[in-house]
């Protein structure tokens, strides 16, 4: 097979403690998924549907220096939890979701909040807001064989010795395995596939 362009290299995640890597197939993420940042957005803190969108795979990065975006004077950071499944399916059971977790890292949804808040303003799509390029940045994935599946962890996000958005990941309106089984009721999910599960509320100094 020849191709008229080359074709793009495959984007992988580090795994930790090992020279493996983890090769990305593509990056959903849940939105408001915690009850008080659903609040600070506007949202309903009750459990409602969930919705999902997208990053590009190419907007995945390893830790480390992010490059500042285009077109924005607003950029805003979203710690996450992010899951890499191992394999993918249809109708995922609850109960069967978390066997489809490779493993868990921290992750940044970067979001140019300016560009998203003219889009909700005329109705139009706000992927440009969430899907630039370097908008994921993503830490060393830990196997769940290592730290078991995380349902009961701090997560917190700290800029120059300032907290600026503490929570725990028990605080999610939509558990890791229901984020999986719900996704795979919409798309068939892959191996590959990652999923940033939403972020916690800002500090209130922050």
């Amino acid at each position: 097979m020849s191709f008229a362009v080359p074709p793009l290299s495959p984007v992988s995640i580090e795994i930790s403690d090992s020279t493996d890597r983890f090769p990305v197939a593509r990056a959903f993420c849940i939105g408001r998924n915690y009850a008080e940042h659903s609040i600070e957005m506007g949202g309903n803190p009750d459990r409602e549907e969930p919705f999902f969108f997208m990053k590009p795979a190419t907007a995945i990065i390893p830790g480390g220096n992010l490059p500042y975006p285009t077109a924005t004077s607003e950029l805003h950071h979203e710690v996450e939890l992010v899951v890499a499944l191992h394999k993918g399916g249809r109708d995922i059971a609850v109960t069967d979701a978390a066997s489809h977790v490779f493993g868990y890292a921290t992750g940044l949804d970067m979001t140019r909040r300016d560009l998203q808040a003219a889009a909700k303003k005329a109705g139009r799509p706000w992927d440009m807001a969430k899907g630039f390029d370097a908008s994921g940045p993503v830490g060393a994935l830990v196997p769940a064989a290592v730290s078991g599946h995380v349902n009961d962890a701090a997560i917190d996000l700290t800029i120059n010795g300032e907290s600026r958005q503490k929570g725990n990941v028990n605080q999610m309106i939509w558990k890791t395995e229901e984020a999986i089984a719900y996704l795979s009721g919409l798309v068939e999910l892959m191996a590959g596939d990652i999923i940033f599960t939403g972020t916690p509320r800002r500090c209130r100094s922050g």
